[in-house]
């Protein structure tokens, strides 16, 4: 009789049965597999590195235009939105005792007109977006979704003729004391703008009403031969007016509502500088053409270079109340485009403002009063600054600047576009305090050549030669034009 155990299979029979059928795989598959993981892992950083460091923001676009999803890959923008409190403050008693200090300056006093908004000033920045995310009905039916870096499709007007302007001697249409309830300038031309290039576009669409017909392209070939940079001041854009046209510009700040009316009603085209918040896009500066207002519905009509002309090509209408809000984040800037022949109308049509000195007093007196009602409205202190700047009391000035700093409410792109605070700190010996404004300019828009000026300022103050004739060098880099760092770079050679 057979043993029983001799017919049954025995317990490595079994073993090897089953390592038969869970036999690893090649090492050679196995080493495959991690290898393709490695590389998606290594490709999509090199994306990600390759769009922020490699590609230009004009290229980021065109890219993101083509795959939405791709803006997640965008460098994020300082935490809340605004510019890091990096200037630690000398002295808040200084700041403080602005809000009372009469400026003694021997110009007449000046009247400083009430502001649409003065006791709703929106004392943070999130006040302040919730008012600019809320546009009027024209603007809600216009504004695109995408960033303002396309061309856009809305059609150009067929313009309207322009009105032969007044004798020299003749007397303004409309005063101070007697406006029209409503006023309109014809013949301007819109141009929507290309990316980044809403200076060039706007200052176009002003001297297109004196029949200059060149186009914005012809303009920022000018103003800003590098496409990304991001800012043209206006004294810029009124060098320009003045060496390319046979007219002319001034630039004032702390204007009212009421004076751009007064010059509409005049047939004074205007530009203004705002702040503007899109859908779908943070807190950037933005120049808009004045055509228009109207006192029964309390809007201004505006060609903008981004939203267009509005319904019917009547501009784009926007309240009031909302045009301060926008204008009060660059003191109230504005620029008039004349004709020489007007400059003695326009002279009495502006009053105080005609003096460039004159005018800073109006908008420091403006911004010291919505100061006092709302000491937490970082436009207001900033403007202040600003002002004091233009009056060359530089102490006074970094004093303001410290505490719109303070707040911590500046829109992280503020100091793109104003440069006041970098001249007040550089005047009073802060040149560490000047470089720490550069870097995080450096750091979010590299190509903007007065940044690297002023860091050039620093550093040759404090010694550095080389270091700044390569800041100065880089400056025109990006702007063969900068007179101001052409100039620093010879006398430092």
């Amino acid at each position: 009789m057979r043993n029983l155990h001799d017919t049954q299979p025995s317990r490595s029979y079994y073993l090897n049965s089953r390592n038969d059928g869970l036999r690893a795989p090649p090492k050679l598959l196995f080493w495959g597999v991690i290898l393709f993981f490695f590389l998606i892992v290594v490709g999509f950083a090199g994306v990600i590195i390759g769009f922020r460091e490699v590609l230009r923001p004009a290229q980021q676009q065109r890219v993101i235009d083509q795959l939405p999803f791709m803006s997640v890959l965008r460098r994020p923008t300082p935490e809340g939105g605004v510019f890091p409190t990096i200037i630690a403050p000398q002295n808040a008693d200084a700041a403080l005792s602005l809000l009372d200090m009469p400026l003694d300056i021997a110009v007449p006093t000046a009247t400083v007109w009430p502001t649409a908004l003065d006791d709703q000033a929106p004392a943070n920045a999130a006040a302040l977006a919730a008012a600019t995310a809320t546009p009027t009905a024209a603007i809600a039916s216009t504004a695109p979704s995408a960033e303002p870096s396309l061309v856009a499709t809305i059609p150009s007007p067929t313009p309207l003729p322009t009105q032969a302007a007044p004798p020299e001697n003749a007397a303004p249409r409309s005063t101070p004391n007697r406006l029209p309830s409503s006023a309109r300038i014809y013949g301007l031309l819109h141009q929507q703008q290309t990316w980044n290039n809403c200076g060039p576009a706007t200052i176009t669409m002003a001297l297109s009403y004196y029949g200059w017909r060149r186009n914005q392209a012809f303009a920022a070939e000018r103003l800003k031969p590098n496409r990304e940079d991001k800012n043209v001041s206006p004294e810029e854009l009124a060098s320009f007016v003045e060496a390319e046209s046979n007219v002319k510009a001034i630039v004032r700040m702390g204007g009212t509502l009421d004076l751009l009316k007064l010059l509409v009603a005049n047939d004074f085209p205007v530009v203004i500088e705002t702040g503007a918040m899109f859908e779908a896009y943070d807190w950037i500066g933005h120049y808009r053409a004045l055509v228009a207002y109207d006192d029964a519905n309390d809007v201004f009509f505006f060609f903008d270079s981004f939203l267009g002309v509005g319904d019917s090509a009547q501009g784009v209408s926007i309240d009031y109340a909302e045009v301060d809000i926008h204008w009060r984040a660059f003191n109230r800037t504005f620029i008039v485009v004349y004709e020489p022949q007007r400059e003695a109308l326009l002279r009495d049509l502006m009053g105080d403002y005609w003096n460039e000195k004159q005018a800073a007093q109006i908008a420091f007196e403006t911004a010291q009063l919505e100061a006092r009602r709302a000491p937490q409205n970082a436009f207001a202190w900033f403007n202040m600054g600003t002002s004091l700047v233009a009056l060359e009391r530089y102490d006074e000035a970094a004093a303001a600047f410290d505490q719109a700093n303070r707040t911590g409410q500046l829109p992280w792109r503020m100091h793109w576009y104003q440069y006041g605070a970098f001249a007040a700190y550089f005047h009073v010996g802060r040149y560490d305090d000047v470089m720490s404004l550069a870097r995080i300019n450096q750091n979010n828009a590299r190509e903007l050549e007065e940044t690297y000026y002023w860091a050039g300022m620093a550093q040759e103050a404090q010694g550095n030669r080389q270091e700044a004739a390569a800041s100065y060098r880089r400056a025109l880099a990006y702007n063969r034009h900068f007179a101001a760092a052409a100039q620093a770079l010879a006398a430092l050679n």
